[in-house]
């Protein structure tokens, strides 16, 4: 009888899941894949739809009349899912994403009571997420009590980076209530650190920026794996422009909108959160792939906004490392879109990154997109955050 560990990740619209074979020394390599999934449509036509290994759809139901149905009876769903796909095998432990761990959570953990109690007090830090990791946990809870429930989180990868890029120009009495940097997005750099060390030791060691661009997204420095600096910040707001996040906007503008247009915190949480960003500049939609097939004038803004900050971004990192050896791209945006990663590129040839003509046809889920006079290589590697919290999952049950 195999064990598992089913990976929970919550969203305001979709519930992403994966279930693994646990494996005896729970790296998150040696994990192996038994069932990817997601339900979709949450509050509109929720659908679940899963997929084996090897892609093949092994699960499909849609609910008549779900608009209004809570999230956990999506994840009861899930269970009946893992439940019947497993047999005679065990679950042993349900891995949750949760973005926001604040200072005190460095490691996996289990979630017991007091320790949600923690994390909820972190929502208003990360309100696209936190609240619906947390709801679907507890979900979890009920629906399953006998199996633990372990908490991954998306800030502890940043633990590493230092007080002094940290620090923001407030009082310290600010920042000794928890008012600093704290970096977001640290499942994925986790796995990405793990495979480019796989692809390149020696690269892997050096001064390294991963660019995780997705509907969320975020740029890391590393130096020999550890993270140095990001661009998300106190919140899952700073740093780039996003999907619908505004990402770094001068502080006065916040105090003029109060001021002079009469907007409260709710109304200025949703235009920084849901209506900025590609949405709001374009105004057109905040999907990359819908902005480049626009000839709509905005939609090209847009994308060139996006790309410029990226690159900006990419300069100020490399000050804090020393300079760039190696980039890589990853997630949605940075997987799939080609020319994504050659606007961004073609900003950064002054500092010695160079892209191969054929960097848009992979015959490899991984590759070089650097030419072979680049000094600086470039690479894109896929993503994985299920891995990473299925390993630290078990790694938690084993402690």
């Amino acid at each position: 009888m195999a064990e598992a560990v089913l990976t929970l990740n919550a969203g305001s619209s979709s519930l992403k899941f994966a279930l693994f074979e646990a494996a005896s020394d729970h790296t998150p390599e040696t994990l192996k894949l038994r069932a990817r999934g997601q339900v979709e449509g949450l509050g509109e036509a929720p659908r679940l739809t899963a997929r084996d290994a090897d892609g093949h759809l092994i699960g499909d139901k849609r609910w008549q009349d779900g608009a209004s149905l809570p999230h956990e009876e999506f994840l009861e769903a899930v269970f009946d899912f893992c439940d019947a796909h497993l047999g005679s095998d065990r679950l042993v432990a349900c891995g949750h994403r949760i973005v926001h761990g604040g200072d005190l959570f460095s490691a996996p953990a289990r979630l017991t009571p007091a320790v949600m109690a923690q994390l909820e007090g972190l929502d208003a830090l990360a309100p696209l997420h936190q609240p619906h990791n947390l709801s679907a946990a507890r979900a979890a809870m009920a629906a399953r009590p006998e199996a633990p429930q372990i908490g991954v989180f998306d800030t502890a990868f940043h633990q590493t980076i230092c007080p002094l890029v940290r620090r923001y120009g407030l009082p310290f009495a600010l920042e000794d209530k928890g008012i600093h940097k704290y970096g977001f997005h640290g499942l994925s750099y986790t796995w990405l650190t793990r495979r480019l060390r796989a692809i390149d030791h020696d690269l892997a060691s050096r001064r390294i920026i991963f660019a995780h661009l997705g509907a969320g997204a975020s740029l890391c420095a590393t130096v020999d794996g550890q993270s140095c600096d990001t661009t998300m910040g106190f919140t899952a707001l700073d740093g780039l422009v996003m999907s619908t996040r505004s990402g770094s906007v001068d502080p006065g503008v916040v105090l003029h909108l109060m001021s002079a247009e009469g907007m409260n915190p709710s109304d200025i949480t949703k235009l920084l959160y849901y209506q900025s960003g590609l949405l709001g500049v374009s105004g057109v939609s905040g999907d990359v792939r819908t902005l480049l097939a626009s000839k709509a004038p905005r939609a090209s803004a847009a994308i060139e906004l996006f790309c410029y900050r990226a690159a900006r971004e990419i300069g100020s990192l490399a000050i804090t490392i020393g300079g760039l050896d190696g980039l890589v791209f990853s997630a949605g945006i940075g997987e799939n879109a080609a020319i994504i990663r050659r606007k961004i590129c073609a900003y950064l040839g002054w500092m010695g990154l160079y892209l191969s003509p054929a960097n848009e046809s992979p015959d490899q889920r991984e590759w070089r997109i650097s030419s072979p006079d680049s000094p600086i290589l470039a690479f894109v590697i896929p993503t994985d955050e299920e891995r990473i919290i299925a390993a630290g999952a078990l790694s938690a049950c084993a402690v």
